[in-house]
């Protein structure tokens, strides 16, 4: 497998959000995180991945991480410099950089993001796509002042959903974390020294012309620094050990959720996204659930889409109207993984391919093995919830303990045992029950 062993840093902000603390003596870039700059933190994650050469683009007060980092010799690393005169946005310095590394795939990385993240399966990700470009990205609290991304099935980027776009439909909270990894054919297109944004005036040019665009979705440790309220949060995650235990490379504990009667309030098969209308107490669930360093994984069979009566489009926006609805409350799902199949025939208007017994519906465990592989979780520490006896069974078969809750069928579907390992009210009971159980 290839090997990527050169990033770049934009490390030329002023941090006009940061001034309380830097007096505007210090650079972004070097505000002390847990008595450490931040660039610091960022130099040992890189050197740890196997990043051989740093090329930093330096501009404001650029002469105090120069005098901090010299030639990188001290940090174990081999350290590289383009000074920005005048600022160039994101990506103008492009031009410079393309005389400073010869290496065909590179790491792009904001100067202002505290990170801890397993490389390898981004990078596996990027050649496994053979992208141009692969975004880090993932779900956050604030979806509705983020610049999202709109990917298609495979990840491939679609187009991007700017933050100041009036957002009067369903979004997916897919946000753009400021880490990529980059294609060098990229930096042919920044012929001189001139501003210009990365995203918007080069990967959105791109995608637009269908260019290999890929956003790698992860649940890890991405965070944007750039106030004193999120410098002191990421202190207290880093002191806690939530952000090293986000890291891939470590065995996940998961929450997995059931979708209709347990998030959302029972109303048959959803077709359609009016009809979804959360369970008082969700919001508060998940939030509790991603404070907990869980991932909380929707689980969900979706037999609608096999009998004709929902499209995957019409799908897709019934989700996004749940991760619409936690985003706007501050809390996210990392991820939903749907069953469109069914096994049993003479629906009118199916979908002839999806009607066949798959290994994904539950009772089966396709969907949660499916999570597993893609987020390294430990099933013998990990939970279902749900208001049936099926996710009862779902929750035998994969080897999670099971949790029964008593919305929606509260149980009583008649199908598989009823015996569970925590019986709660509501999901926010559930998820209070299983964080002392945790404990």
């Amino acid at each position: 497998m290839k090997k990527i062993d050169v990033a770049v840093i934009m490390a030329g902000g002023k941090g006009s959000r940061l001034r309380s603390i830097t007096n505007d003596e210090i650079p972004k870039p070097m505000v002390s995180v847990d008595g450490k700059p931040l660039l610091e933190h960022q130099v040992e994650r890189l050197k740890e991945y196997g990043i051989k050469k740093i090329v930093m683009i330096v501009g404001h007060l650029g002469e105090k991480i120069m005098e901090h980092f010299k030639d990188g010799k001290d940090f174990g690393v081999d350290i590289d410099y383009i000074v920005e005169k005048e600022p160039l946005g994101t990506a103008g310095a492009f031009c410079y950089l393309k005389d400073k590394t010869d290496a065909k795939d590179f790491l792009l990385i904001f100067g202002d993001v505290f990170f801890d993240i397993d490389f390898d399966r981004m990078e596996y990700f990027h050649f496994k796509n053979a992208a141009l470009t692969t975004l880090f990205a993932h779900p956050n609290g604030h979806p509705y002042d983020s610049d999202l991304i709109r990917t298609d099935e495979s990840g491939k980027v679609v187009g991007f959903d700017s933050k100041h776009n009036v957002r009067d439909y369903w979004y997916d909270n897919m946000v753009n974390a400021g880490m990529y990894i980059i294609n060098r054919e990229l930096l042919e297109l920044v012929k001189e020294p001139v501003k210009i944004d990365f995203e918007k005036d080069i990967l959105a040019n791109q995608v637009k012309h269908g260019a290999n665009i890929y956003a790698y979705h992860s649940p890890e440790y991405v965070k944007d620094v750039g106030t004193v309220d999120r410098i002191n949060a990421t202190v207290e995650e880093l002191r806690s050990g939530l952000i090293a235990s986000k890291n891939l490379k470590n065995k996940q504990r998961a929450v997995f959720l059931d979708r209709d009667g347990t998030m959302n309030i029972s109303k048959g098969f959803i077709s359609k996204a009016e009809d979804l209308e959360l369970i008082p107490g969700t919001v508060e669930a998940i939030k509790a659930i991603n404070k907990s360093g869980a991932l909380a994984i929707v689980i969900t069979n979706q037999p609608v889409i096999a009998r004709g009566e929902c499209s995957f489009e019409e799908l897709h926006n019934i989700h996004n109207k749940l991760k619409t609805l936690l985003g706007e409350k501050g809390a996210f799902v990392d991820d939903i993984f749907y069953c469109p199949h069914h096994p049993d025939k003479g629906f009118e208007g199916e979908v002839p391919e999806l009607k066949f017994d798959c290994e994904c519906r539950k009772p089966k465990t396709g969907m949660i093995e499916e999570a597993v592989d893609k987020y390294n979780i430990d099933l013998s520490r990990s939970y279902m919830v749900g208001d049936s006896t099926m996710d009862l069974e779902t929750a035998r078969n994969a080897g999670v303990k099971s949790v029964l809750v008593e919305t929606g069928f509260a149980g009583n579907d008649g199908k598989y045992d009823r015996s569970c390992d925590i019986k709660a009210k509501d999901l926010l009971d559930a998820v209070e029950k299983i964080i002392k159980d945790i404990k």
